[in-house]
């Protein structure tokens, strides 16, 4: 009787647990886990390439798109992006304007307007590999402490990139494609190379663009024959070409001028510590 008892107590008390401890449910128990882990990682895996081969694709056709600077070696640009632009733009108000544009070499530029406006524009450009970091963490803190952008950091090479291929967008995107033609150029062209097609593609007033044009329109003479003094004043101009003019002087525009040819009489490099003309938008 004791013997039955106490195989009784002990299948009551074995009983509660013989389901948890059954080699098939624990085995159930596994295979759906190990589902429900393959079929979220499935899940997952979807996602991520859902995600990445529209972009993946995007950036396949930029990096396509990007222009090949190396021709610009040898070649001259017949047109720029903002040429275009600004035909755009007149247009799109009902007129049209005319384009003053005359491709000179840089040995036919007078050295005082080189002088001026690396001066002006770009003080360490034939130092920096395309983009002056001093100047943009200076100008950065200059508009902080300003409460608004009153200085710009682009060099000249980051303006030849917007100048020959850009559009006047403000995107991250459009930064991005700045900063890759902005390392191509650099990568490809010499600096004397980059400043003659700066020079010769920069806009100095409404229709007028390159260095030889805007000799002739503003002081009727050709860009080898500038002197210090005008050289200083189309440098002047140049972050807003079109609503300044150097037979108009204004206070700011004398005094950016008055900075830029002291800097050309000392030789001097140093940044601007002022602000610039404000820039076109």
């Amino acid at each position: 009787m004791v013997t039955l008892w106490a195989r009784a107590e002990c299948k009551a008390l074995i009983s509660p647990l013989a389901p948890s401890l059954s080699p098939r449910t624990f085995h159930t128990h596994q295979t759906m886990r190990k589902s429900t882990e393959r079929s979220r990682s499935r899940v997952k895996a979807f996602l991520i390439i859902g995600l990445c081969l529209p972009v993946g694709a995007v950036l396949f056709l930029w990096l396509l798109a990007m222009p090949n600077v190396s021709v610009l070696r040898a070649t001259n640009p017949t047109v720029t992006a903002l040429m275009e632009a600004r035909q755009a733009q007149a247009e799109a108000q009902g007129h049209t304007i005319g384009r003053h544009w005359m491709w000179v070499p840089l040995s036919r530029i007078s050295p005082y307007l080189h002088q001026a406006v690396v001066a002006g524009e770009d003080a360490s450009f034939f130092t920096h590999e395309g983009f002056d970091w001093e100047g943009i963490k200076d100008a950065a803190l200059y508009n902080l402490e300003a409460g608004k952008l009153k200085r710009g950091g682009s060099t000249i090479t980051q303006q030849l990139a917007k100048n020959l291929y850009l559009s006047s967008e403000r995107s991250l995107l459009r930064k991005a494609r700045e900063a890759l033609i902005t390392r191509s150029l650099e990568h490809h062209l010499t600096k004397e190379r980059i400043l003659e097609l700066y020079l010769n593609v920069a806009e100095w007033g409404e229709g007028v663009y390159g260095a030889e044009a805007a000799a002739r329109h503003h002081f009727k003479k050709s860009s080898r024959d500038l002197t210090a003094d005008e050289a200083a004043w189309l440098a002047a101009i140049l972050p807003s070409p079109r609503r300044y003019d150097p037979m108009k002087k204004t206070t700011a525009l004398a005094r950016r001028h008055d900075r830029i040819l002291n800097r050309i009489d000392q030789g001097s490099t140093q940044p601007e510590q002022e602000p610039e003309p404000e820039p076109e938008p």
